[in-house]
């Protein structure tokens, strides 16, 4: 049998600025679902694709991360855009694959994936959950936060944490576990509707709108008069100057994004080092990669936490193909609500 397969490709290099719906096309192209006799290849439907800030890098002419890491390599024009999601197989020349598994691994943004020899995907089991939470917060959102949080930060009980793109798809996981642990959380994002969300919801301490405070530094002083112990930062920019100069002696910095910085390079930090130096504050750049020791803990620990019902899942969810570059291009925008991620067909 074969079908027409539908992807989402970049039609030139993203480069310093906002992507935008004309930066995109659908193509289409013939595919066989059938595996060819001693090939190893396994063929998928795409369930649920993850949308995530960093591909925007991987869009580009040239970024410094394109060689740190084989997942942020960069993306030619016209190429499947690869992603972290859950699919079914359709047909299996490896043994270890039959048709109907689920497996949750590297995809594409598109209707089905010719997963060959060495791409990285598994089967799952679902754990009663539904498939969209391997995705975000039983996948590298989850992950990110678990282990950003206690491998990067060490917290000690009742210290003092600030969260940026705090209802992000990681920042609104990390003030949650963080407050579970016994800390005193204060989170930021960009409208009231979130902050409502992180205060009402989610158990944050405190959180405000980071759109509504011209002056962060004085803003992080109000909300911390007694410093900052953990800045776990998503953003960058000003809100990384203003969160060193709040910062306590021996305070730490995970840095996970710096997602100001992805549409424009002027937006780079520039913390006052006399203030890292001084109170000795630790910054730290990861990758998920990094945190796979924390893995069996992550999982055990965060599926008791859904189980009982101490963790929330926040998820925003936009349906089919089509939909791909109007969910990226609202990442940028703050049109999402945790994790963000397209449904291309049902369960």
């Amino acid at each position: 049998m074969e079908v027409t397969n539908r992807y989402i490709t970049i039609k030139s290099p993203l480069d310093d600025e906002e992507p935008k719906e004309s930066d995109f096309e659908l193509k289409t192209s013939p595919l066989a679902l059938s595996v060819s006799p001693g090939s190893s290849d396994v063929i998928v439907k795409n369930l649920y694709v993850s949308i995530d800030p960093y591909q925007l890098n991987r869009m580009k002419s040239f970024s410094s991360s394109h060689k740190a890491i084989s997942y942020a390599a960069a993306i030619a024009p016209g190429d499947e855009i690869d992603a972290y999601g859950v699919a079914k197989v359709v047909a299996s020349g490896n043994p270890e694959f039959e048709k109907d598994d689920l497996v949750v691994g590297l995809i594409s943004w598109g209707e089905y994936t010719v997963l060959k020899e060495g791409t990285m995907f598994r089967k799952f089991d679902p754990l009663g959950f539904p498939l969209s939470y391997q995705v975000g917060i039983l996948g590298f959102s989850g992950l990110t936060a678990y282990g950003g949080f206690f491998e990067v930060c060490k917290p000690k009980k009742g210290e003092r944490v600030f969260v940026s793109a705090a209802s992000g798809s990681v920042g609104n996981l990390v003030g949650q576990y963080a407050k579970l642990f016994g800390c005193y959380v204060v989170g930021c994002a960009g409208s009231k509707e979130k902050v409502a969300l992180l205060k009402a919801k989610l158990g944050f301490d405190d959180a405000f709108n980071y759109k509504e405070e011209p002056d962060l530094k004085s803003t992080l002083k109000k909300y911390f008069p007694d410093g900052i112990d953990i800045y776990f930062d998503n953003v960058g920019s000003e809100m990384l100057e203003a969160a060193v100069e709040n910062m306590n002696t021996f305070g730490r910095v995970a840095v996970c994004g710096v997602i100001s910085e992805y549409i424009d390079a002027r937006k780079r930090a520039a913390p006052n080092m006399l203030d890292v130096v001084y109170k000795r504050i630790k910054i730290q750049g990861f990758l998920a990669a990094d945190l796979m020791n924390v893995y069996s803990d992550f999982i055990s620990t965060t599926v008791d936490h859904l189980r009982t019902g101490n963790l929330h899942v926040v998820e925003d969810i936009s349906s089919g193909l089509e939909s791909f570059p109007s969910a990226f291009i609202g990442l940028f925008r703050g049109h999402n609500t945790g994790k963000k991620m397209v449904k291309l067909a049902d369960e």
